[in-house]
């Protein structure tokens, strides 16, 4: 099989990352096998497509090549796989416009995307936002495709990302209408686990590691449920929490935004109390966007805020 082509543009973009890492064009030609005048072409049509014609590198003290504002924004985008690379994002990286790239776990971007699309848009900031899993998220962080992301934990294993603590989260038993729970102990502000025995149940999916822990909740007491339905989202949970008249254990939101009114809510009453937490989540080892510490401190300021008014 003949090798592949790679598009023009990520020929130029490859000529910019030699000439930034071996620091002159000659030695980024010596690397690539090609002139000195191949890389010096490549690098004008990079500048000219992507940045208006402005230098994304400069000579500095012993002729040796330095990033430009420009550049650096644009080096950064070499650390994507190569097939997120279209050249429309790389004109995004290379232009002076400010912009942040945003990814969200679905259920928090119900909680949480208006206060930072506010906080964003006061700005003059473009937001590009996407939605995904944990393992997705924590990828595309690596990979440097987002600028920031916003997650539960627990994390799978990663490297080269930070992890930045948010919110702490206690679970919490949901149950819906008509379910005997809330006839039985409408009154009370916590339940065990054992209250629930015999109840229809909705769970996590099974490789959700909240439905894991009810799982070892159960075992743990000698406890059985009835489970009529899983679900992978919060966005999901209340629905079929009215359908079914059951109930479920589940992070408490309420510091996010409150339950619906016709759902019962009681703290989970555990032994060794578990929580879970919100965190956000930036490659490490770079320069940290000022577009991240922006929504960042937006984020902090109003979680406190709501710490505040539930303590």
């Amino acid at each position: 099989m003949p090798p592949r082509k790679l598009p023009r543009h990520l020929v130029w973009l490859e000529s910019f990352a030699a000439a930034v890492e071996s620091g002159s064009l000659e030695a980024a030609a010596e690397h690539l096998g090609v002139a000195r005048s191949v890389v010096s072409e490549h690098l004008r049509a990079l500048e000219t497509t992507l940045a208006d014609g402005q230098p994304l590198l400069e000579r500095g003290p012993g002729r040796r090549l330095h990033l430009t504002a420009r550049g650096e924004k644009l080096y950064e985008g070499t650390q994507t796989p190569l097939h997120q690379l279209d050249l429309k994002r790389l004109r995004d990286l290379a232009s002076t416009e400010p912009s942040l790239r945003l990814g969200l776990n679905p259920t928090l971007s119900h909680f949480l995307l208006a206060g930072i699309a506010g906080d964003v848009a006061r700005a003059h900031i473009k937001l590009e936002v996407s939605f995904g899993g944990t393992f997705e998220l924590v990828r595309q962080v690596q990979t440097r495709q987002l600028d920031l992301a916003v997650d539960f934990t627990p994390l799978p294993p990663h490297r080269g990302v930070e992890a930045e603590s948010l919110l702490h989260l206690p679970f919490v038993v949901l149950c819906g209408p008509d379910n005997e729970l809330a006839t039985r102990h409408g009154a009370r502000r916590s339940l065990h686990v054992r209250d629930l025995t015999g109840q229809p149940f909705i769970d996590w999916q099974r490789d959700d590691p909240y439905g894991t822990a009810n799982s070892a909740r159960f075992s743990a007491h000698d406890v059985s449920v009835r489970e009529v339905a899983r679900v992978q989202s919060f966005l999901l949970l209340f629905d079929l929490l009215r359908a079914y008249h059951a109930c479920a254990i589940a992070p408490d939101l309420r510091l996010l935004r409150s339950f619906p009114e016709d759902l019962s809510v009681w703290l989970l009453r555990e032994e060794e109390p578990q929580a879970i937490e919100v965190v956000a989540l930036r490659s490490s080892g770079g320069p940290s966007s000022e577009t991240a510490r922006l929504v960042l401190d937006g984020l902090r300021q109003r979680l406190a805020s709501k710490r505040r008014k539930n303590d």
